[in-house]
């Protein structure tokens, strides 16, 4: 089975990357169009997984990634609408220039062909994963987690439906119909006609790929934030984009999963933020210094540090000061988004310079670490690897480039 559905992506890849633009945008706009004419159904499906994840006790903080309701399905439609807005990136030309010898030397972006992506919970993927890649000229095999088999398939068999009304290929989209893990282990392996893969998930889910995989992976999700309030930062806004971080979506990979303070104002902090953290219903687990300022909290252990949540929980832990801030979480971060809170330009940007992650802030919350948020558009995942993308992947990270060289009849000497 998989190594029929990469054969049809590879044959369907060529076709898509002969696409024009205007081609690529009417099979967006009729993909969002489908979205929404297929919505009772894509909920149906919905209600058939999150019942299912609910029987097996899964925490309502992923749940929350599974859901859909009418509200996020036109929001889907609405980013595929979004991507027609954006510059084609394919056979844009990135520089060019003349050497002695007259040789003309250029760069033409191109697409990167096939994408693999295996991915859990988030159903809202398969049509943001599946409008990037088509915008970027590339065909998407996707394989989704068991908790979302009957809303991946909903979406994919809408938006598949889309193609073949635009003129291409439905084969430029396939949903992977089974989550028997040896067939995601299968695709791992298909090198011979996918070109990168891409997991999002879990750390579990992405070091299996990474490991077992000979298709090249890009990294991506894994987040152990931290937000780190320096003795001269606005405290009372502080509690507020802490509380943004934490709270507004702790399922998320761009949440906040642990707190620093300054010593110097734990004493005045801590408590009043421990407060409000509790009445958003959130479990504080800290360091020696932060249980004694404040009791109620449960201390952390060593292995909280490097732990992503996902949830309602955090881990606090009092620093010296900003180098031992930045000590701790290139330590124990993921390399995602890391934020200072701080008045001071000067460690602001001491702290942007030594942190080493995809994303780092000044002054606001984590949760910004996103594509539509940065003015990318949607986006497929966010890299937390160095190579050949970091940060949020949207169309433009969907490709790569060549070289073109114009002679005039020229040979090397």
């Amino acid at each position: 089975m998989i190594n029929e559905i990469c054969k049809k992506a590879k044959t369907a890849s060529t076709q898509l990357a002969k696409a024009s633009t205007e081609q690529k945008n009417k099979a967006l706009r009729n993909m969002a169009d489908a979205i929404e004419k297929y919505c009772t159904e894509i909920l149906q499906a919905n209600q058939k997984d999150v019942e299912a994840a609910r029987a097996k006790g899964v925490k309502e903080a992923l749940i929350d990634r599974l859901v859909l309701d009418k509200r996020r399905v036109e929001s889907m439609a609405n980013n595929l609408r979004g991507l027609t807005k954006l510059s084609d990136p394919v056979n844009e030309i990135v520089k060019t220039w003349t050497r002695p010898n007259g040789l003309i030397i250029g760069q033409l972006r191109v697409p990167l062909g096939v994408i693999g992506i295996i991915y859990e919970s988030r159903p809202d993927v398969t049509s943001e994963a599946s409008g990037l890649c088509v915008k970027s000229g590339n065909a998407i095999i996707l394989r989704g987690g068991s908790d979302a088999i009957n809303s991946n398939m909903a979406i994919g068999n809408a938006l598949r439906t889309a193609l073949e009304e635009t003129g291409l290929t439905k084969d430029i989209i396939q949903v992977v119909p089974v989550t028997d893990r040896s067939y995601a282990e299968q695709l791992m392996k298909m090198r011979e006609y996918i070109d990168v893969l891409i997991p999002r998930g879990g750390a579990n889910l992405i070091k299996t790929v990474v490991e077992k995989a000979t298709v090249p992976v890009i990294e991506t999700g894994t987040g152990n934030c931290h937000i780190y309030v320096e003795e001269d930062a606005d405290l009372d806004r502080a509690v507020d984009i802490v509380i943004n971080a934490k709270c507004q979506r702790p399922g998320t990979c761009n949440a906040e999963e642990k707190l620093l303070v300054h010593k110097h104002v734990a004493k005045q902090f801590l408590p009043t933020m421990i407060d409000a953290l509790i009445k958003n219903g959130v479990e504080v687990r800290g360091c020696k210094k932060t249980v004694e300022l404040a009791p109620k909290v449960k201390p952390a252990t060593e292995e909280d540090w490097g732990t992503e949540y996902l949830d309602l929980i955090i881990g606090i832990k009092v620093v010296e000061n900003l180098d031992e801030a930045i000590g701790h979480i290139n330590k124990y971060g993921t390399k995602h988004s890391e934020s200072i809170l701080t008045a001071d330009f000067n460690k602001a940007l001491k702290f942007i310079r030594e942190i080493d992650a995809a994303a780092v802030y000044w002054n606001a919350s984590t949760r910004f670490t996103d594509g539509n948020q940065f003015g990318l558009g949607a986006e497929i995942g966010i890299s937390t690897q160095k190579l050949h993308a970091r940060g949020p992947m949207s169309i433009q990270q969907l490709t790569t480039t060549k070289f073109f060289i114009l002679g005039r009849g020229h040979i090397r000497q």
